[in-house]
């Protein structure tokens, strides 16, 4: 098993702290933003476009990771103190609205913008999963979404929580999107440009919330008032998406 006692502040000078969380924020949305301008360079699109989108992408994952987080897994506690939903630094986002809000991001720039809306969701997975990788490292540094008790070896003692053995979950979910990662690039190198725009953004999808769903069954309930449904809040917010993949890549490859 491993100890993990990591402090989640990273450095503090004065009254400025420093967490591990934005550092590895910090880092996926670096890598992102290159891996956005070299397929941006690949395919002859302006790179000085990129910085305005990150921006929209940006706002649009706090905004809706925000918003799910309140309305789905702790609505009751922000009833009675709605002043701390604009409190995003003390933490709660939920990554399914951050999806959402990533594609309302994309969507109102290439409106702006006047860029094809499927060729700009398709080449933005790559960055996007690269970057979901990478925020659930700093979820593992603020030892927060903790697993269930275990008995693996790998197991995990989150003593910032408790003393108990857990699954390192957020692990497992940082592996898993750091694979799809290595998918869409992948695919990206040896698909047609068109089919790639037709089938990763849907498979991509489907996938992610596919191992969202099967992931949650070893995580703890993070939405106490629900706890008596069979299903957790993450597998019912999964579904959804799920579904929706595979019929986006039905609905554009139907002509195909």
């Amino acid at each position: 098993m491993v100890v993990w006692d990591i402090n989640p502040i990273a450095l503090k000078i004065g009254p400025l702290q420093i967490h591990w969380y934005g550092i590895f924020f910090a880092t996926g949305l670096l890598l992102a933003y290159l891996l956005g301008e070299w397929i941006f360079k690949k395919e002859k699109k302006e790179s000085k476009l990129l910085e305005p989108l990150f921006l929209y992408i940006v706002i649009g994952i706090v905004v809706g990771a925000r918003l799910f987080h309140v309305l789905f897994y702790d609505p009751i506690y922000f009833l009675h103190h709605p002043l701390e939903t604009f409190q995003v630094w003390k933490g709660g986002l939920a990554s399914h609205g951050g999806a959402i809000g990533a594609l309302l991001g994309v969507y109102f720039f290439s409106r702006k913008y006047n860029i094809n809306f499927w060729w700009l969701f398709a080449r933005s997975m790559p960055s996007t999963f690269i970057l979901a990788a990478f925020i659930r490292i700093g979820n593992f540094f603020n030892s927060e979404i903790v697993g269930t008790k275990t008995s693996v070896p790998w197991g995990v003692i989150f003593t910032r929580k408790d003393d108990v053995i857990r699954h390192p979950v957020v692990i497992y979910e940082s592996i898993s999107y750091l694979i799809i990662f290595l998918i869409t690039v992948y695919l990206y190198k040896k698909m047609p440009k068109e089919q790639f725009t037709k089938t990763v953004p849907g498979l991509a999808i489907s996938l992610a919330f596919a191992i969202r769903f099967i992931l949650e069954f070893f995580k703890t309930s993070q939405a106490e008032f629900a706890s008596y449904l069979p299903l957790s809040m993450g597998q019912i917010l999964s579904i959804p998406f799920i579904i929706g993949g595979i019929f986006l890549i039905i609905y554009q490859n139907r002509n195909v």
